[in-house]
């Protein structure tokens, strides 16, 4: 679902940019040019800094051997120059499609239009001459280099692959492909991505026929992916000649492989959507397969725009790790189950375990892992008796997670071993001499420590391997025992986030065919999450994990854009307001967020260490893959990042 509109910094990398589609007349050259600058009027007053038009939309795509004219093509040429006189107040980058004639020869052309200048003509590389298309009967194929040529007493770039690069927004560089560009196996856009466009824009006229929308979209998506880059497709519609084609408007804004948003088909318009720039350039230094060229071929051209506030009207997904369509939430659950227990079933046949130990405590964590175990043993074909579940109550033990650890074992086919370690855990209080009325942290940790010992062995009287509960989110936070429940022989969980793992689990119960296994996984998903180190109150969980450590929710949200793209802490706080707004007020959101990154930075030393365990998503915080960070890295540049953003309110 949408989200109201939000101010967001343009500081933040966030560029508004519009795929415009005018009504037009076929050759009425007049009645286009005042339609293209309504929408050019419409775009600016939503605040577009980029603005795109459909191909030859001056004149029309289909004006067929009209384009032989000189009428018209004198007339286009004094449409265009009305166009570009009207952006002179606007505080847009505009390209607009048009026949150009040239020494003679006649080129489809993308002008580049910039507070009433003309910056550039880009032209087309690849002509289509196949199907219902015969381009080649009236334009030229643009020249392999960029020149300048004499256009109406100016000097100007024309030629393939022109950047446009910002003056005011570092790095924010443009480039254009026209229609068939993008569909041809070596698209201009490439050797612009690699010389640094990170906006690629296509002037398009692409007819309808069944199924060719799907393709399109497929086709945009993937060039935005390939190229790690910002893609603006605009779309020639309504107005054009009928006589053998249809023209649908389909109108495309991506982002490296998502659709940010699409137009209806069948309808002229205008569509907005926000591209992160800086997200685009954090992706491609981290891809090291993106190389930049060799050298430099392409020319460059200075464009204009204020630095300024934009509105952010974009989809930003409080939950970035747990799809929303429930079709491919699924499919994802179905998935992330299959790697793990794959891990796992690699890991007990390397080590020619004869039983998998399992320290199961009735919360999700300890679910999850029990339910891997039972698929691993079924791909292996061994019963799941090899299963040891090992429920071990002590002070903080409710009846509740007691009674599900029990029943969701004896259902799965796992052997239940009952531990009490009480005892153990008094006489170590004796040993070290702590009060055991004294419910600091060593009366919580000797607990999981004690746990951990206890799994340990029975693993060895069992043949066995120990199989870690631990989830990434309570990695990230470091919230587990050192040497506690942070060790394990194999970590199923390691980079599955909090929010991911209650829906595997549910995913789990409602695919199982178990009435009474779908019942206590249930039970289990509506249990509070808690580590039950401190005695229960009234029969009840005393000690809520989110309670302490703030909402799972808000933890996963900053580690995704932490991790995944690099944000700085102020630009999280912006989008992680705009996303839970009506969930978290402002406050909330800071409070937790300055608790992330203080325990991100002072744990790191616990996931140094991290057993093995498989990755699952994008993101991941093993030591010896995804995430390589100094134990004693100091965290103060990014508190005091986030520390600006109070003080600026």
């Amino acid at each position: 679902m949408m989200k109201k509109e939000w101010i967001s910094k343009m500081k933040d990398g966030f560029l508004k940019v519009a795929a415009a589609t005018p009504d037009i007349r076929v050759g009425d050259v007049a009645y286009n040019t005042e339609k293209i600058c309504g929408l050019i009027d419409e775009a600016a007053d939503a605040g577009a800094k980029i603005v795109v038009f459909p191909e030859l939309c001056v004149t029309g795509y289909t004006c067929g051997d009209l384009f032989t004219q000189d009428v018209l093509l004198a007339a286009a040429r004094r449409g265009l120059h009305r166009i570009a006189a009207h952006t002179k107040e606007k505080d847009a980058l505009i390209f607009i499609g048009v026949p150009v004639s040239v020494g003679g020869e006649l080129y489809n052309a993308a002008a580049a239009l910039n507070k009433g200048k003309l910056l550039g003509l880009t032209t087309k590389t690849f002509l289509p001459n196949y199907g219902e298309f015969y381009e080649m009967r009236q334009f030229c194929q643009g020249p392999e280099t960029a020149r300048e040529i004499l256009f109406d007493g100016e000097m100007i770039p024309f030629g393939p692959g022109l950047l446009f690069a910002a003056s005011s927004m570092e790095s924010l560089v443009v480039s254009a492909e026209i229609c068939e560009d993008v569909w041809s196996a070596a698209s201009p856009g490439i050797e612009a991505a690699r010389e640094g466009a990170v906006v690629i824009v296509n002037c398009s006229a692409s007819d309808e026929t069944i199924g060719k929308d799907s393709y399109r979209r497929s086709l945009i998506e993937g060039q935005s992916a390939r190229l790690i880059c910002g893609y603006v497709y605009a779309n020639a519609g309504e107005g054009e000649s009928t006589t053998d084609l249809v023209f649908g408007g389909h109108n495309l804004i991506a982002e490296n492989g998502t659709i940010l948003k699409e137009s209806g088909r069948f309808m002229n318009g205008v569509i907005y959507s926000e591209i992160d720039v800086r997200r685009l350039l954090s992706e491609r230094r981290k891809n090291t397969t993106f190389q930049a060229a060799a050298e430099t071929r392409l020319r460059q051209i200075p464009f204009d725009i204020r630095f300024e506030e934009t509105k952010l009207t974009r989809a930003v997904s409080s939950r970035p790790f747990v799809p929303a369509d429930g079709k491919e939430r699924a499919k994802r659950c179905e998935e992330i189950l299959m790697i793990q227990a794959m891990g796992l079933k690699k890991r007990l046949s390397h080590a020619h375990a004869k039983s998998a130990v399992v320290g199961i405590s009735g919360g999700l964590d300890s679910t999850l892992a029990l339910l891997v175990a039972a698929k691993a043993f079924d791909m292996l074909g061994l019963k799941r008796s090899g299963i040891t579940a090992v429920t071990m109550p002590c002070f903080g033990t409710t009846d509740r997670t007691y009674r599900n650890a029990c029943k969701m074992s004896v259902k799965l086919g796992a052997v239940l071993r009952e531990i009490p370690i009480g005892d153990s855990v008094n006489q170590h209080f004796v040993d070290i001499g702590h009060d055991p009325e004294d419910h600091s942290v060593t009366f919580e940790n000797a607990q999981a420590r004690e746990r951990t010992q206890v799994l340990m062995d029975v693993a060895n009287q069992t043949g066995g391997i120990v199989i870690g509960t631990g989830d990434m989110s309570e990695l990230a936070l470091g919230w587990a025992t050192y040497n506690g429940d942070h060790m394990s022989m194999y970590g199923v969980n390691a980079s599955v986030p909090k929010t991911l793992v209650r829906h595997l689990v549910h995913y789990y119960a409602d695919t199982c065919g178990d009435g009474e296994l779908k019942e206590v996984l249930y039970d289990v998903l509506d249990t509070p999450v808690s580590p039950e180190l401190l005695p229960p109150e009234d029969g009840e969980i005393a000690q809520k994990t989110e309670d302490l450590v703030g909402p799972y929710e808000l933890h996963d949200f900053f580690l995704y854009f932490l991790l995944r793209f690099g944000y700085e802490p102020s630009k999280i706080y912006r989008l992680a307001r705009y996303a839970f707004q009506g969930e978290y007020d402002d406050d909330t959101i800071y409070k937790w967020l300055e608790t992330f990154l203080k325990r991100f930075f002072a744990q790191q030393f616990k996931r140094s260490c991290l057993p093995d365990g498989p990755k699952v998503g994008t993101v991941a915080l093993s030591p010896r893959g995804d995430w390589r960070m100094p134990s004693d890295a100091c965290g103060e540049v990014w508190l005091a990042d986030l520390k600006s953003v109070r003080e600026s309110r």
